[in-house]
């Protein structure tokens, strides 16, 4: 079985972002971020999605929301969830 890891950066933006949802919309937004993360995980995890592959081996990408994507690396046995990156950041200081 595949194994999720959330690197510590993954984690924190993951977290900003319910909490921005939760102070500036509502409890429901947060809440639809929080069951479309979860069901892309699972994609991932499953094995039968790759989604859209960055320029750097074994990094990909998928669109959670309009304004947030998920970035993550697979490897044998694991998958790491590295970004929840903001897509109003600039590109340029996207770092893995």
């Amino acid at each position: 079985m595949t194994a999720i890891i959330w690197s510590s950066q993954a984690s924190l933006e993951y977290w900003n972002n319910i909490n921005y949802l939760l102070e500036e919309w509502t409890i429901k937004d947060a809440a639809a971020f929080v069951d479309k993360v979860e069901e892309l995980i699972e994609q991932v995890k499953t094995g039968n999605i790759i989604f859209k592959p960055t320029n750097r081996e074994d990094i990909y990408h998928v669109v959670v929301v309009k304004q947030i994507t998920l970035f993550y690396e697979v490897q044998a046995d694991t998958i790491t969830l590295l970004r929840f990156w903001n897509n109003y950041q600039d590109p340029q200081k996207l770092t893995f």
